[in-house]
């Protein structure tokens, strides 16, 4: 424990404002405050942290022990004051839990009922929030057998008042002789750990990790401590070096990651002012300059941050794979005989874990290095790396140098392992987590851990790489393959399947250093497949890839696909059906290893419609575009044959047809116009609008809602509509706005439900939403009241300027405005708004939300159905927006190019 520090507290003053005060509780809650000012200001200042928790800890136990002293324990009494859990452990944050046991001889406790009471009541009224308990030692050996939470705390005790011989007898009670013996013991803190890691999804990766309880935090060292405790009788990291169980470098890096993780956790409950454990994103920034962080060009001091915390419990979580499977070894497997099974010269397998058949083997053979790996992928029945061997590969990753990236040995290893059926995306991660990954591929060391600080990406880049290796590989079993049909169809057909897991390898390598990532990352790609002597096609397949990995999707989620034209410029764009089967199921599972939330039903069908669409262009030929009268033809023939059938008169349907305009049926397909037409004919008598809802598709993991409204124009139409389906909790994924020659609007808009399904066979919501609609389009004046909801926690801490460009569409009369702006309630409804103060129609509307951001494309006229042609009238709707979409913090606003 630290020595005696008068600045913190100064026992001869105490003393005397005691004694000066009629009641001692100013007095001791003058003393805590005391302690927090004082060393939250050394925080700041840089001192030591390890020297902190421990002062602070010191700090309370003069305390206590000042409290305790107040009550009258006669010097023979059979009572003590125990600090246990972290606070026994002489470790104290901010606000940690002060866990307390008051140990009696006898489980007699009316001898001391009334003064224990008054003591702990003296606590509260100072303002120190502790957990007690109150046991004899027979009753501490009846709730330690029965509870392993409370074994562990009272294995951490000391005494700060009272006898030392009641806690010894104690602890001699509940000794590993007399329960809990180490092999339990370690085998249900094992398992008590890997609960708690499946509450986080097995990943150190969280966007808001638990500093505390996630893979990698704090609690994975203490578990190693209570383990080692139990069996050795040792709770100190340095003293597991004597006992072959760390090497000094390993317990260097330990050492050093803990007090990174004490300073982050201190900084936490600083600035929540309470006991928070969660690295929230609502300090995520301020903790990054209290620990020095500063941007660069490149990156924000959050991202430099979060890039060192994920490191750091990534090396804390590979460490503590090392010493658990040591005491697997040690505890559980002591005595036992095994025979090993040779693979080679140079490994072999023990109770089926691979291990080196000598310790000098990455030495001598360093291409072993990863040789270990493609075995392992080989042999699936291996369970993993023997400890010895994992700290082998640690010691000898220094030998990946250029020379051995280049040998072809290793090179083509690297290649063998991407070839092997089963076994690839684990290998990776192994590689990975001992260190070999980024060795081997500097450019991929680069990325480990590296965050970007937004909602749309969960995951750092290179946990989300690997993810999408490993959704590509579980696109083969039936699960998966039944959610994703197509993408896995097209995978079971590729001619090289490796190259797209070497793809996806490098998809977002040149994310973190600025410019463009597809760019940077098509760059580094090429000099891979150069370095390891891929054939031309599969290098230029890997490169094209990696080069246009977002092109589908943003084509998908931002282009009107109704449009002959986009689709011609993308099947041009893919060049054959081999780069679109590829780039499709690379797309597919990109989005969902990003997050997968992402992927919902709307989101599916729109790549499976560009897919489709793509696919009969390249059939019928570059050279053969489809022409929109042609398509318009094709789609008018096939509807009227579907509704004469059905008994509706030509006539009828060709006269409505005639004031829809070509727009309407090249955005809609035959089944469509069938039930719009059919409907609209029957609707005619009535004055109220016409509310048609249905699925999209049959497949109910793939399409949205499509909601249909016909109705008398008005001006704010589209404003009214917007903001009545934000009201109605439905997330608008496209817009098809049509004005016809009687002044009629049909308008066709693709929903999900807020939580991102569709609305499916649901009788009593879709009668709600189709109420709702008719009432807010009969009572229009009323919206303005619907948009304002609360903006939920995360939004708030990803304020950006809103950024809008206007330019006029090359090939149709309509100018696109594009806005990129942080998501908030009722957004669309403000830009209807807008678009009503500005004269304006909108035409069609692509609407896609990521993360914390949207991405919205829209396709507006003026009043007279013309392209915007006036720059300053383009300034001012775009400075209009940005006013709206902008924060109310006054962030420095910089405004988008305008192309007229």
């Amino acid at each position: 424990m630290p020595q005696v520090d008068p600045e913190l507290f100064d026992r001869g003053q105490f003393q005397a404002e005691l004694a000066l005060k009629s009641s001692p509780i100013a007095a001791f809650k003058k003393a805590i405050r005391r302690v927090h000012e004082v060393l939250d200001a050394r925080f700041k200042s840089g001192r030591d942290i390890r020297r902190l928790v421990e002062d602070r800890a010191w700090c309370v136990d003069q305390i206590l022990r000042e409290a305790w002293a107040r009550f009258d324990w006669s010097r023979e009494a059979d009572i003590a004051l125990l600090a246990v859990g972290g606070y026994g452990r002489g470790e104290l944050h901010p606000y940690s839990d002060i866990d307390l046991l008051i140990l009696l001889d006898s489980a007699d406790h009316e001898t001391f009922r009334e003064p224990i009471e008054r003591f702990l009541t003296l606590l509260w009224d100072i303002g120190l929030e502790v957990g007690q308990s109150v046991r004899s030692i027979d009753e501490c050996v009846e709730e330690a057998r029965a509870d392993l939470t409370v074994i562990t705390n009272l294995m951490e005790s000391r005494t700060i008042a009272g006898p030392e011989h009641l806690r010894q007898r104690m602890l001699e009670v509940t000794s590993n002789s007399q329960m809990w013996p180490s092999k339990n013991f370690f085998l249900a803190k094992r398992e008590e750990q890997r609960a708690r890691h499946g509450k986080y999804n097995d990943t150190e990766y969280n966007l808001e990790p638990n500093v505390k309880g996630s893979p990698g935090g704090l609690r994975d060292i203490q578990t190693i401590l209570w383990v080692a405790r139990r069996h050795f009788g040792t709770l100190n990291l340095h003293a597991m070096v004597g006992q072959g169980f760390l090497l000094e470098s390993e317990y260097a890096l330990l050492a050093s990651s803990q007090e990174f993780l004490w300073k982050v956790r201190y900084a936490l409950h600083m600035l929540a002012g309470r006991a928070e454990d969660r690295l929230l994103f609502d300090h995520q920034r301020s903790i990054a300059g209290l620990l020095g962080f500063e941007d660069s060009n490149s990156k924000l001091a959050i991202e430099r941050f979060m890039q060192k915390y994920y490191r750091v419990v990534m090396s804390i979580a590979e460490l503590s794979e090392l010493i658990v499977q040591h005491f697997e070894e040690v505890i559980l497997r002591t005595g036992e005989t095994s025979q090993a099974q040779p693979l080679n010269s140079r490994f072999q397998l023990r109770d089926g874990y691979i291990e080196v058949t000598h310790p000098n083997v990455f030495k001598r053979t360093p291409f072993a290095l990863l040789e270990i790996f493609v075995l392992m992928a080989q042999h699936p029945e291996i369970k993993g790396v023997r400890a010895d061997t994992i700290r082998l590969l640690r010691d000898h990753r220094h030998l990946i140098d250029a020379e051995f990236r280049n040998d072809i040995r290793n090179t083509s290893l690297f290649i063998e392992l991407f070839k092997c059926e089963i076994g690839i995306h684990r290998n990776l991660r192994r590689m990975n987590r001992y260190g070999i990954l980024g060795r081997y591929l500097p450019e991929f060391g680069d990325i480990i851990g590296q965050m970007q600080h937004d909602l749309f990406h969960i995951y750092t880049v290179d946990a989300h790489t690997l993810n999408l290796i490993k959704h590509l590989r579980k696109l083969q079993y039936t699960p998966i393959s039944e959610k994703f049909p197509l993408a896995s169809k097209l995978m079971g057909r590729l001619p090289k399947p490796e190259l797209i897991y070497l793809a996806g390898l490098y998809h977002d390598i040149g994310k973190g250093r600025g410019g463009d990532h597809s760019e940077l990352g098509a760059v580094d790609a090429e000099a891979f497949c150069q370095r390891h002597q891929l054939p031309t096609w599969d290098s230029r397949l890997i490169v094209w890839l990696v080069q246009n990995h977002l092109v589908m999707s943003t084509t998908a989620q931002r282009k009107d696909l109704s449009d002959p034209q986009v689709i011609h410029d993308f099947a041009q764009l893919v060049g054959d059906q081999t780069r679109l089967d590829y780039l499709y199921v690379l797309t597919v599972s990109d989005i969902n290893a990003t997050n997968p939330s992402l992927w919902n039903s709307w989101r599916a069908s729109l790549l499976r419609q560009l897919y489709t669409e793509t696919k009969r262009a390249l059939r019928r030929g570059l050279e053969h575009p489809v022409d929109r009268e042609e398509q318009i033809r094709q789609t008018q023939s096939a509807a009227l044959d579907i509704l004469v059938r059905s008994g509706t008169d030509p006539d009828d349907a060709e006269q409505l047809w005639s004031q829809l305009g070509d727009d309407y049926f090249l955005r809609h397909t035959a089944g469509d116009v069938v039930w719009h037409t059919d409907a609209i004919l029957q609707h005619s008598a009535s004055h109220d609008p016409l509310v048609l809802i249905k699925e999209t598709t049959q497949r109910e993991f793939e399409g949205g809602t499509q909601i249909f409204i016909y109705a008398p124009d008005q001006h704010d139409f589209f404003a009214v509509t917007v903001a009545a389906m934000d009201q109605l909790n439905l997330n608008i994924h496209d817009a098809r706005v049509i004005t016809s020659t009687s002044q009629f609007t049909l308008d066709t808009y693709i929903v999900l439900d807020a939580d991102g399904g569709s609305i499916g066979d649901n009788p009593a919501r879709i009668k709600e939403i189709r109420q709702g609609l008719v009432d807010a389009l009969k009572n229009p004046d009323d919206y303005r009241t619907i948009i304002q909801r609360r903006v939920p926690r995360q939004l708030k801490h990803f304020a950006f300027a809103p950024q809008v460009t206007i330019s006029n569409d090359a090939q149709r009369p309509v100018t696109v405005l594009e806005l990129i702006s942080p998501d908030r309630p009722g957004l669309l409804a403000r830009i209807g708004k807008i678009f009503l103060d500005f004269d304006l129609s909108l035409q069609n509307a692509k609407i896609a939300t990521l993360g914390e951001r949207v991405e919205d494309v829209f396709f507006v006229t003026d009043a007279h159905n013309h392209p915007l042609s006036d720059p300053e009238l383009c300034a001012r709707l775009q400075e209009a927006i940005i006013k709206q979409l902008s924060d109310a913090d006054g962030e420095k606003i910089e405004l988008s190019r305008i192309s007229i």
